[in-house]
């Protein structure tokens, strides 16, 4: 059994938000309960899933609601939009007699709305290695229990507001904070292994425990967490839903991720974390360090940012070496940028965030080597360098210095260095006094990666304060002489 300490307590950060989108969901189902009173259908519609959960749980819930009939889902959602509570046609499933309907509410000019997922009262059976399930019209019992743990399968009829518990576990697991699933945990398992992930994201986010017969169904199946079974597009949408959790509560899933065997599927990278020593002012080693460091990270903190924090490290057991002058983990940054490249593209993380998230990995050592004594073109070298990731390395350092014991009088005042930078902001727009073109024709050479090299360097000694920030005539000269330098250390 897989248990956390944290209360139990459910706040949400965001939680005006949650009611806004709380207030817009009781909306759109009250328009589609007056559409359909009168009809064949009343009596056979039922709300189900997280929205009966996170109510039973004191949470406003969002505005994606479930929807399951005993009748046919497609022919009701054509009916909802030819009522006009649709501007869009609705995304329709026949094979799977399921359908997508967005309804309109009186916050929909202002972006607002609900989508709604129709489903048919269905049952499913799954081939081994394909994650396309085999349909058929079924009971709502049938429908219920079918779904993946037992906290999600409360339903209420729609037009009378009764609820109903058909496992009989669902409101007593939801108070009792267990993680079950409402059949064999291995049946659920197999039928959809990404479920094991969402338990994961389930216990860390409401801080439940995953019940006994549940965790260890989990640690036995975890090696059928991979493609062709599960896209990895899937496993990314389920671990981000983690990553983006409050900080105490994205340590908790990833600790869970670790042991159950999880992790070890799609981020195989992050396991030699577990173990490598440090020492120095760290009193933890790699991963715990990395999970302690998460606790810091604030509620409203990006993606990129979480990912970045959570893979800072994860060069450090590649590069670890030991002398009589301690433990040396040279070049680590670069390496765990490149081992954070190959994970995101794995995962198939698109390419701004892999952009992001690689390069904050790669600069996080930078602020913290700020002294007081640098001169200002060394401060306008740094704020070039890393301006385009200056706040998130800012969140990113305070985090990662929030989990090591650094002794007074060493670590920079990140205060002092950001008063300096934000005087300094100029440097942002320093450029080369010459373009490409023009350096070519001086040059006399053609396109290549000569000219980036070259108008870096006509930045830095604008930078360093040797050359003026229009003066070409002084460049000309300063890249005639660099271009010769260059040719001559190169014979």
């Amino acid at each position: 059994m897989q248990e956390h300490a944290e209360s139990r307590s459910v706040e949400d950060p965001d939680r005006v938000g949650l009611n806004a989108e709380h207030s817009r969901a009781e909306h759109a189902l009250e328009q589609i309960r007056a559409a359909t009173a009168g009809t064949d259908l009343e009596g056979h519609i039922y709300l189900v899933g997280g929205a009966l959960r996170d109510e039973a749980l004191g949470v406003p819930h969002g505005a994606d609601l479930d929807l399951v009939l005993e009748g046919d889902a497609v022919a009701l959602a054509k009916q909802l939009y030819d009522a006009g509570l649709s501007s869009h046609y609705p995304v329709l499933y026949p094979r799977f007699g399921t359908a997508m309907i967005h309804i309109l509410t009186p916050a929909s000019s202002e972006g607002g709305g609900v989508d709604v997922e129709l489903v048919t009262a269905r049952s499913e059976s799954y081939h081994p290695d394909s994650r396309k399930p085999e349909v058929q019209a079924g009971s709502l019992r049938e429908d219920i229990y079918r779904r993946d743990f037992t906290i999600n399968t409360l339903a209420r009829k729609l037009h009378t507001g009764e609820l109903l518990d058909m496992t009989g576990l669902a409101l007593s697991d939801v108070k009792a904070g267990l993680i079950r699933t409402p059949v064999e945990p291995r049946v659920t398992f197999f039928d959809d292994p990404l479920r094991m992930l969402r338990a994961i994201r389930f216990a860390s986010r409401f801080s439940f425990t995953i019940e006994e017969k549940t965790w260890l169904s989990i640690c036995a199946e975890a090696e059928r967490l991979r493609p062709p079974t599960i896209a990895m597009e899937r496993i990314r949408e389920e671990f981000n839903k983690i990553a983006v959790l409050p900080g105490k509560r994205f340590r908790a899933g990833m600790d869970l991720l670790l042991h159950s065997g999880l992790l070890e599927r799609f981020l195989p990278e992050m396991l030699p974390m577990q173990g490598c020593t440090q020492g120095a002012w760290h009193a933890h080693d790699v991963w715990d360090h990395t999970l302690t460091a998460l606790e810091s990270l604030p509620d409203d903190a990006p993606l990129e940012l979480r990912l970045a924090l959570l893979w800072h490290d994860v060069g450090k057991p590649y590069t670890r070496t030991e002398d009589d002058r301690g433990v040396h983990f040279f070049g680590h940054p670069a390496v765990g940028a490149e081992l954070t490249r190959v994970m995101m593209n794995r995962l198939k993380y698109s390419n701004d965030e892999i952009r992001d998230t690689v390069a904050m990995v790669n600069l996080h050592m930078r602020l913290g080597d700020y002294r007081d004594q640098w001169d200002d073109p060394a401060v306008r070298r740094l704020i070039r360098d890393i301006h385009p990731w200056m706040d998130g390395l800012f969140s990113l350092t305070e985090c990662d210095r929030s989990a090591v014991d650094i002794p007074e009088g060493i670590s920079c005042d990140l205060n002092a260095i950001r008063a300096r930078m934000d005087a300094l902001m100029s440097a942002v727009t320093i450029d080369s006094p010459l373009n490409g073109r023009q350096i070519m024709l001086i040059l006399g050479t053609g396109e290549g990666p000569h000219l980036r090299d070259a108008k870096e360097y006509l930045v830095n000694e604008v930078i360093d304060g040797r050359l003026g920030r229009d003066d070409t005539s002084a460049a000309e000269q300063m890249i005639v002489a660099w271009w010769k330098s260059k040719l001559e250390n190169r014979e």
